[in-house]
């Protein structure tokens, strides 16, 4: 199909003119492509990771580790979803070198591609669910995290994800819609 800029364009859901590299907490929810149920599954309220949900926290949990800069907080794994918050601060010296500061696209594609890389070398290796082209829906949301009180309200809808996704079959559908791109 031949490009045609009136229907392939793609529109950025970010906030216009907003610095996502300037230290501060960001609130993501990055879905798998497809809404494949392949990190885990969720009983009596409470989340039970795959393998592959065991390798993608492991990812997300090691980002601070790698990247100077970049602290995380709350944070949960979902079946076809996972949601956590993200802290950009001004720490960006590593091995005594000062580093071009991250921004949280930069993060979230690092996330995304270590994830997908491991995800792929399962597939091949161990059998796990194969996924068609993405395993990662090509956008992601994000909130930036004004306040305290924002703060607490995030956290704590990240601790109850697994509840609410329990008790309310359309969970995704209903919180989580899918960006008009």
């Amino acid at each position: 199909m031949k490009y045609d800029p009136a229907r392939h364009h793609r529109r950025s859901i970010r906030l216009q003119g907003y610095d996502y590299s300037q230290a501060g907490a960001y609130f993501v929810t990055i879905c798998i492509n497809g809404g494949l149920h392949t990190l885990g599954e969720i009983r009596n309220s409470q989340i039970y990771p795959s393998e592959p949900g065991v390798m993608v926290q492991t990812v997300w949990n090691e980002l601070p580790l790698f990247y100077p800069g970049v602290e995380l907080d709350a944070f949960v794994l979902m079946p076809n979803h996972i949601h956590g918050i993200i802290i950009l601060t001004c720490d960006n010296i590593s091995d005594g070198r000062i580093n071009q500061p991250m921004t949280l696209g930069d993060v979230v594609h690092r996330f995304k591609s270590l994830t997908t890389t491991k995800y792929r070398h399962g597939v091949a290796n161990f059998g796990w669910t194969p996924f068609p082209k993405k395993f990662w829906q090509r956008n992601y949301y994000e909130e930036i995290i004004r306040d305290q009180t924002s703060w607490e309200n995030i956290s704590e809808y990240i601790q109850n994800n697994p509840i609410a996704w329990e008790n309310e079959p359309l969970h995704l559908q209903k919180y989580h819609p899918q960006p008009d791109l």
